[in-house]
């Protein structure tokens, strides 16, 4: 049986690319991004002002209508992102970077640090918007949304993503 992939949304020069990990099983294996039933992406998203009511997973492709893309650095579904191996993010990387600098959002969002430390070989990165840029693009690194990352209260997440919605906006503002 071939292993299930979740199809990437993506167009060019978006406001923002979410970046997740890899696609849970259940993601993959739906066809829709952050359809865990735990999963606060899309409640997050219109809290923070990225949309004007919360998305179903099952109509994740609207979210191109907010200038907003979603993908993933590793395409393999499992049912927990520790289940990877760090060769499989240096596999990754080359293509990934090729993905985003082809796309050219204004900034790349990795939901979490983990994917973004390993593409970028460094250890300590703070939350927000990063110094270096990658694939020509500004980077921003928000809490991971996923119902198992406990260290952050769905207020303190939707914190997070406003300051990036609010830092996107400018942006736009300015061009």
């Amino acid at each position: 049986m071939a292993e299930e992939r979740l199809e990437d949304i993506l167009t060019e020069h978006l406001a923002v690319i979410f970046c997740g990990i890899n696609p849970g099983m259940l993601a993959a294996a739906q066809g829709h991004h952050f359809a865990g039933r735990g999963n606060r992406f899309w409640r997050t998203l219109h809290l923070a002002g990225f949309t004007p009511s919360q998305v179903l997973p099952e109509n994740d492709r609207t979210i191109l209508q907010y200038q907003c893309g979603l993908t993933a650095v590793v395409d393999r579904p499992t049912a927990r992102a520790d289940q990877l191996s760090a060769d499989e993010f240096t596999a990754a990387a080359a293509e990934f970077e090729q993905k985003i600098t082809r796309y050219a959002p204004r900034f790349v969002a990795f939901l979490g640090k983990a994917a973004y430390c390993a593409l970028s070989g460094q250890r300590d990165i703070a939350w927000g918007l990063q110094p270096k840029t990658f694939g020509n693009t500004s980077v921003w690194i928000l809490p991971n949304p996923s119902g198992r990352n406990l260290a952050f209260t769905l207020d303190q997440l939707v914190g997070a993503y406003r300051q990036l919605y609010l830092a996107a906006l400018n942006e736009a503002r300015v061009r």
